[in-house]
């Protein structure tokens, strides 16, 4: 009789989950004692350790890095003067594992010729896009392509169905890279096809981000996979332990059908992106599926990733994966449609650049919906700039949130972007996940890549830059739509707010860049 609640209460107690946040929360408790125990009356190395907290100071104010970044640290390393320094040893260089770097530009070194802009293909853009352009193939690193369709989707379960319909018509290979995977009805209608399409003879493969998904599979999970012939890795296995490389986590999601059709945009394959399940209301995400040339950007996008994780060269050509492989016939499309990474493991925030690139050449407006607003002074200066410069700037932001800290600190940059002439708006029905930007009815991204630290610095992300498409129209429409469901938010609500809320906030904003 009592058996079964039992069992239940030990599984949930005992999951992978809470043993990996028990043995990280009793590492960092040891450290702490140990580093205390072993200070305790050593003048000399008390001192040597506050000439390492200052030798880090001055070496944090030559650093080329971001400047919120950086002073977050200055401050911590101000209040904790013996443990400051050493700790920013520890866990304040942000770069990933140098052995992922180092395959990162060996897979992309390699295919330089193959991702290389065609000659002539951008000459029709006007100079300030051809500038971007140029840009994002050069750090992407992904050409600009024409002859694409682009079809846009205003939610999750829109998106379902569709993409069911291309996974059954695979014949070659199907690719998926996601963040997060929960079984459920959408992950169970995905799996069902993989399942007979692999059998067919169809290279299924996945990659899925371990952290992101971690309470969402069944430990068995990649032999499941195996078994059914789906060739199936996670990235940045979890391991509990204290470690930086735990923060670099892929929150891409893509989708490649027979290199034609692809998919991207912030739908995970769980089922409240579907709305099958409740989580903070109603799911409001978007996403974008392609059809031509430019799909061949994410096939190479999702193999060089695949050849990283899985250290091997098997793909070390990738002309059987093109566009025209298996679609002999012409695509058609209008525009350009440029998909693109950011990643870590280099210097370049490709993902924020893009972003900074469409707020500054704005000239009518710019209307953008994000889960997160976690901002860097660049990005403030930014949106301000171009709204006090007679630019429509519009931010949509989640009115029921996910992460109750977070919200809190998107709320902290209201006042300033509100006393500039941003106007700002919550979804009032729910969680608003979706990504994208849209400018003057000529240029639009839809992509994974949120407006915090975490997304512009630390995540794996993909994006596609959309110019003179149709489907700009789209997702102009869907944000107007949406203002019908969402509240503006005030300068009066922003300077009501109590002072215990206001100092919390503070406190959040100093250390953002470091959550």
């Amino acid at each position: 009789m009592f058996r079964l609640p039992i069992v239940k209460f030990f599984n949930r107690i005992f999951n992978r989950v809470t043993v990996t946040v028990v043995l990280v929360a009793l590492q960092v408790l040891w450290l702490l004692w140990a580093f205390w125990s072993f200070t305790a009356g050593r003048v000399w190395l008390n001192g040597a350790l506050k000439a390492l907290s200052i030798l880090i100071v001055l070496y944090l104010v030559r650093k080329d890095e971001n400047s919120a970044y950086k002073i977050g640290w200055i401050v911590l390393i101000g209040l904790l003067p013996l443990l400051g320094g050493a700790l920013y040893l520890a866990f304040g260089n942000k770069a990933p594992a140098k052995h992922l770097r180092e395959r990162m530009q060996k897979v992309e070194q390699a295919h330089q010729t193959e991702l290389a802009q065609p000659e002539g293909q951008t000459d029709a853009l006007d100079i300030s896009s051809r500038n971007l352009s140029r840009y994002v193939a050069k750090f992407g690193p992904y050409p600009a392509w024409r002859d694409t369709a682009a079809h846009y989707f205003s939610c999750g379960e829109e998106m379902y169905p569709q993409l069911l319909a291309d996974l059954e018509k695979a014949e070659k290979f199907i690719f998926l890279e996601f963040f997060i995977l929960r079984s459920g009805k959408m992950w169970d209608g995905v799996e069902q096809i993989l399942r007979r399409k692999a059998a067919q003879g169809v290279d299924v493969r996945l990659i899925y981000d371990d952290f992101g998904s971690l309470l969402g599979l069944p430990s068995d999970f990649v032999i499941r996979m195996e078994k059914a012939h789906i060739r199936c890795i996670p990235f940045n296995p979890v391991v509990p332990l204290v470690s930086l490389v735990m923060n670099h986590r892929d929150h891409r999601k893509i989708v490649v059908v027979d290199g034609n059709v692809a998919y991207t945009g912030g739908v995970n394959l769980a089922d409240e992106y579907i709305n099958q399940k409740e989580r903070f209301g109603h799911w409001k995400d978007t996403a974008v599926m392609l059809k031509g040339e430019a799909v061949w950007n994410m096939t190479a996008m999702f193999l060089h990733m695949w050849n990283v994780i899985t250290n091997n060269r098997e793909d070390h050509s990738l002309e059987k994966y093109l566009p025209h492989v298996w679609h002999p016939e012409a695509f058609e499309g209008d525009g350009y449609i440029q998909p693109f990474c950011d990643s870590p493991l280099d210097n370049e925030t490709v993902g924020e650049n893009v972003y900074l690139n469409i707020i500054n050449r704005a000239k009518r407006y710019v209307y953008i919906c994000t889960p997160y607003l976690v901002i860097d002074n660049e990005m403030m200066t930014a949106l301000c700039l171009a709204a006090k410069s007679g630019v429509d700037v519009r931010l949509m932001t989640p009115g029921i949130p996910d992460k109750k800290l977070v919200f809190l600190l998107t709320r902290s940059y209201y006042e300033q972007l509100l006393e500039a002439g941003v106007k700002i708006y919550e979804y009032q029905p729910g969680f608003l996940h979706a990504k994208s930007f849209v400018c003057d009815d000529e240029i639009a991204v839809v992509g994974t890549i949120n407006l915090d630290y975490r997304s512009l610095y630390l995540h794996f992300e993909d994006g596609v830059w959309i110019y003179r498409n149709q489907v700009i129209y789209d997702i102009k429409k869907d944000f107007t739509d949406t203002l019908e469901y969402c509240n503006p938010v005030s300068l009066e609500f922003c300077r009501g707010r109590n002072i215990a809320v206001r100092a919390m906030q503070s406190i959040l904003r100093l250390f953002a860049p470091m959550l």
